[in-house]
């Protein structure tokens, strides 16, 4: 039986959900898609024109996993500032979606995107990547916090 289904989300657009109970430490599926560069992905997704929404999900090696193409429902997960799944990226480069906590059934599962730029930061960005997950703590940001 699955475990989970894509369907419109209050977060932003689609969202993962939970269809039973998944207990916490659970591997809930694989973040796939096409395997490329991050200015090759980027190209795609500035060509797309659909800004703060993004499949692409960084590899520890500078390349990238673009859920867009060959992709899989892990691309709809949304972002949280207080996440119930986490990322994980094995030896191979392959990325794996996790629980953290117990998931109910109905509960949209979702991420903490950490995303960084190499664009300046401008209040145009900022608002791209506002974030509405609606967290008690929410930093405002899909965006990681900036360090110095």
């Amino acid at each position: 039986m699955r475990r989970v289904t894509v369907r419109k989300s209050s977060v932003h657009g689609r969202g993962v959900f939970a269809l039973k109970a998944i207990p916490a430490s659970q591997r809930v599926f694989e973040y796939r898609g096409e395997v490329t560069s991050w200015r090759r992905a980027s190209a795609r997704y500035r060509r797309s024109g659909v800004p703060g929404h993004t499949s692409i999900f960084g590899l520890a090696d500078g390349r990238v996993i673009d859920g867009s193409v060959g992709g899989n429902s892990a691309r709809w997960l949304n972002h949280s500032c207080q996440p119930n799944c986490e990322a994980i990226e094995d030896e191979g480069g392959r990325v794996f979606i996790e629980t953290l906590r117990n998931v109910r059934p109905g509960d949209e599962l979702c991420i903490a995107y950490g995303l960084t730029v190499d664009d300046a930061i401008t209040p145009e960005l900022i608002a791209d990547y506002a974030c509405r997950c609606g967290a008690k703590r929410c930093t405002g940001s899909m965006l990681a916090p900036a360090s110095g």
